[in-house]
């Protein structure tokens, strides 16, 4: 009898600190001025260099002749993974058809075949270019990998 009465007090305690997690309120976000200055620095002394690849997105221009491939880490967006082949080729070509400036990769892991595009060099770069291809692609997501660049 005594166990009984602890579990149920116990569980009372239990759910008034459940109810009280669930509170909703209002979140601050607080962004330090010098911080938002130092990333405006960096974009127009161009230390942070954009991917080749966004060139079409009105980022800056590389000449490749006079430039060469290095492998780095970076990051890629993923636009297809399943199991047909012949579905992850067809995407593929329909986003080669789109974007003829930005490289596209497949890879296949057991049982999956993946479609990747890109090479950037930051997650936001990344990050922005997935919130374009969102409206055109299921099930897109950011990895991270081996990468090539111009340099």
């Amino acid at each position: 009898m005594l166990y009984k009465g602890l579990l149920l007090c116990f569980a009372g305690i239990c759910i008034s600190f459940a109810a009280r997690s669930q509170q909703s309120g209002i979140v601050e976000v607080n962004r330090d001025t010098l911080i938002v200055l130092l990333q405006h620095f960096r974009a127009e002394n161009e230390i942070n260099p954009v991917a080749p690849s966004m060139v079409s997105l009105g980022a800056r221009v590389v000449d490749r002749s006079k430039a060469t491939r290095v492998k780095k880490k970076g990051f890629r967006v993923q636009i297809y993974a399943g199991s047909n082949r012949n579905e992850a080729y067809a995407v593929q070509s329909r986003f080669r058809n789109q974007y003829k400036d930005i490289d596209s990769y497949i890879n296949y892991d057991e049982p999956n075949y993946r479609v990747k595009v890109g090479d950037f060099t930051s997650r936001s770069e990344a990050n922005n270019f997935m919130r374009i291809l969102r409206s055109q692609y299921s099930n897109v997501f950011v990895f991270q990998e081996d990468i090539w660049v111009w340099e």
